[in-house]
């Protein structure tokens, strides 16, 4: 363990009675919230170690992005996309906020093996520290992303309201997937290069350089007498492509639109739900082979 934490003063070395339900697991975690500050302060500290530039990396990988994706894609499908700068940076910043805090909530197990095998504290704050980390690099990138949106004329509106609950659903969402796959990253060490080969191709799958109407403009998916909706199918299978484009609508706008408006209230819902049935399906998971993990690793 880093000597940020090593100091840390446990609250109790192993779980009692009361923590065994719902409520006493969150009484718990709420006991150890300090070791997750040292955990999240720990997680920048090596993020940055030794760089020069420390967290402006985080801000210049999607400038540099949105430079390129920029030349290339500001006109898509031989429609032109107004204010494509901006339009790209507001999808990228949330999905690199995703994909940044899944990568390393998935190795957040694996990588604190050291402190498993030694001390008694609640698993899950690993995991919740790689998205709490991510989500302070994210709140850097929001700044500069302020920026863009006032130098754009666009600035904020009162629809930017949504973006608190729209952050929310992502971080449930995200901290889900990251309990998921952390916990099966502990016995199958092939789930971090599935995952490097599944976020490439889920990046292209989610509206970040393209607009999502162009769902809109697909053909039906015909099975059998079952007539699919590509862009209904989009939205329940992929709560990615609902986030950024709740994003987008907020901040951008909407291809038919001048400038932000107001999301559809049942869409954000429909996302929400699917990011509670993963955080659900996640959290068993973890709780069902977190006391596996000391040996293990």
């Amino acid at each position: 363990m880093s000597a940020e934490i090593e100091g840390y003063q446990s609250p109790k070395k192993a779980p009692t009675a009361t923590s065994s339900g719902l409520l006493g697991r969150v009484r718990e975690l709420y006991e150890y919230r300090y070791l997750l500050q040292n955990l999240v302060v720990r997680d920048l500290k090596v993020r940055y170690k030794n760089s020069f530039l420390g967290i402006v990396w985080s801000l210049l990988n999607p400038l540099l992005m949105m430079v390129v994706f920029s030349l290339v894609f500001s006109r898509f499908g031989g429609t032109e996309i107004r204010q494509y700068a901006v339009f790209f940076l507001v999808g990228l910043m949330p999905w690199n906020f995703f994909s940044g805090a899944l990568l390393t909530g998935t190795t957040s197990i694996t990588n604190s093996s050291g402190i498993i095998k030694k001390v008694y504290f609640p698993r899950e704050l690993l995991p919740l520290s790689a998205i709490l980390s991510n989500l302070v690099n994210f709140g850097f990138t929001l700044i500069v992303l302020l920026v863009f949106l006032y130098g754009s004329g666009l600035g904020l509106t009162v629809h930017a309201l949504w973006i608190p609950v729209i952050i929310v659903t992502q971080i449930i969402f995200t901290l889900g997937l990251a309990m998921f796959l952390g916990a099966i990253n502990v016995f199958y060490r092939d789930v971090l290069m599935i995952l490097d080969v599944v976020m490439l191709a889920w990046f292209f799958l989610t509206p970040i350089m393209y607009p999502f109407e162009l769902f809109n403009d697909m053909s039906p998916i015909i099975i059998g007498e079952l007539v699919l909706e590509p862009a209904r199918v989009m939205r329940w299978i992929n709560p990615m492509a609902s986030i950024i484009d709740g994003y987008r609508t907020v901040l951008w706008g909407t291809m038919t639109s001048d400038g932000p408006v107001s999301m559809y209230p049942p869409y954000l819902l429909r996302t929400f739900v699917t990011s509670v049935i993963v955080f659900v399906v996640g959290y068993v998971t973890f709780m069902r082979l977190h006391s596996k993990f000391g040996e293990k690793l």
